[in-house]
């Protein structure tokens, strides 16, 4: 049996008819950069996560960029986050400027270590960005007391997290600005790259949305330096039709991990950790394995789809040489890159297919 770690035509198939119809009223009206479908989209948006403001921009990367610059943050300031994380996180922390400060993760949840963050502040740090990696939240009660008592911003990446919760309160809303990706892969993606920024900060929220045409505003008058961040109206469309069977895909993605954790009860493979305050949506279904690298060559051998993310903690990458880094410094994140792999898990998988791909990868260590 066949298992493939992602199929976006399955979804595509099912919901085609109603996708279509919301990409053909855009391409028909021609308005084609922001517009009514990206507005619609954005109440939508913010009625669904509880906040004030949903903003809709080009990616989770410009989310995230425009955020830090909506911020003021830059030359000379610091900003603490984990070495666990996509590149963006830290790589938009570098691209305005400023220092990326790393601090190691819990070696069971995948996510920043909030007991690891205090030691590393400075005169220097602006801000703290948590990831709330593979579809769980950091715990952010702890985060943001830190935080508070510094003086500092916190910006949620809440890339691969939309619809997760902790304590009820939805990721991304937690702090001051949390940041989504909707790349097509994510557990709701739009037509090619887009993303989204939330907050319930008047002064922040005004800000955001001229920085992302320019910081124009009227037509030809610039009020500050901002950049092309828009959201194009066909991604605003598309992501008001899949917002709403975003409840129920994610519901099957935890019951897709629901059979997974039944199989490997008892075994020596451990599953990322789900807090107990915690609603993980499972962008993906990851997994501390031994013998990592030989258990991928297994699964694919056997046709069971698989990724590592991530490789290598950002810490280390060449591009970060100049932070001074070395391996060693954190622990826990460097022997989760040897051990990390991530499983099928998407919301068209039926039960057989999880339970085969559960089973291939008990067969490895028999």
């Amino acid at each position: 049996m066949q298992v493939g770690m992602m199929d976006l035509k399955a979804q595509f198939v099912k919901y085609k008819a109603e996708l279509m119809k919301a990409v053909e009223d855009v391409c028909s009206s021609q308005i084609l950069c922001l517009g009514p479908a990206v507005e619609r989209f954005e109440k939508e948006a913010a009625r669904y996560c509880g906040c004030k403001y949903a903003i809709g921009v080009s990616s989770g990367t410009d989310a995230l960029l425009l955020s830090l610059m909506a911020a003021g943050i830059g030359p000379g300031d610091e900003v603490i986050t984990t070495p666990f994380t996509f590149f963006a996180t830290a790589g938009t922390v570098s691209r305005v400027g400023a220092k990326p400060v790393f601090a190691d993760i819990d070696p069971d949840t995948f996510n920043i270590d909030p007991k690891k963050i205090e030691a590393k502040i400075t005169t220097k740090t602006k801000a703290i960005i948590p990831v709330h990696i593979f579809g769980q939240m950091a715990q952010m009660q702890p985060i943001m007391d830190i935080a508070r008592k510094h003086n500092l911003l916190v910006i949620e990446d809440a890339a691969q997290a939309m619809g997760a919760t902790q304590d009820g309160k939805q990721a991304g809303t937690a702090a001051d600005l949390g940041c989504y990706s909707f790349y097509p892969t994510k557990n709701i993606g739009a037509f090619g790259d887009a993303g989204m920024i939330v907050t319930n900060d008047d002064k922040l929220a005004e800000k955001i949305k001229l920085m992302r045409v320019h910081g124009e505003n009227p037509r030809y008058y610039y009020r500050m330096i901002g950049g092309n961040f828009r959201m194009d109206n066909i991604q605003g469309a598309v992501l008001s039709v899949k917002l709403k069977y975003l409840d129920e895909w994610n519901k099957k993605r935890r019951d897709n991990a629901a059979i997974y954790n039944k199989i490997f009860a008892g075994t020596k493979i451990k599953p990322q950790k789900i807090e107990k305050n915690n609603t993980s949506i499972y962008n993906q279904y990851s997994i501390n394995a031994p013998n990592r690298d030989q258990l991928q060559a297994h699964l694919t051998k056997q046709g069971i789809g698989c990724g590592i993310f991530y490789p290598q903690p950002l810490h280390i990458q060449d591009c970060f040489n100049d932070l001074g880094y070395k391996k060693g410094d954190f622990p826990a994140a460097e022997r989760l890159t040897e051990n990390v792999l991530s499983l099928p898990i998407f919301q068209e998988l039926t039960p057989q297919q999880i339970e085969h791909a559960g089973k291939t990868v008990l067969e490895f260590y028999n």
